[in-house]
């Protein structure tokens, strides 16, 4: 019987797939981005400040939620010359 290598054997290290290091990455991307605007809100910020500071937090939260809805194999299709 074949076992996919996905599967961890008892006893066995865990091994970060890139999958679970690219959603731990986006997440954190939201964390941090949401962090530091709320920083610099707290500091004063003008209305060209909190407009980027939007942006940013609304970039990182798109990408997370294209990380994790994005489809597994079309990722892999290459492009026709």
């Amino acid at each position: 019987m074949r076992t996919s290598h996905f599967v961890r054997q008892p006893g066995a290290p865990h091994v970060f797939t890139k999958k679970e290091i690219i959603d731990w990455a986006s997440a954190s991307l939201v964390i941090i981005s949401g962090g530091l605007a709320g920083h610099y809100a707290a500091n004063g910020m003008t209305a060209v400040q909190w407009a980027g500071a939007a942006v940013a937090v609304l970039g990182s939260v798109t990408i997370a939620v294209a990380v994790r809805v994005w489809p597994q194999g079309r990722s892999q299709i290459r492009q026709r010359d």
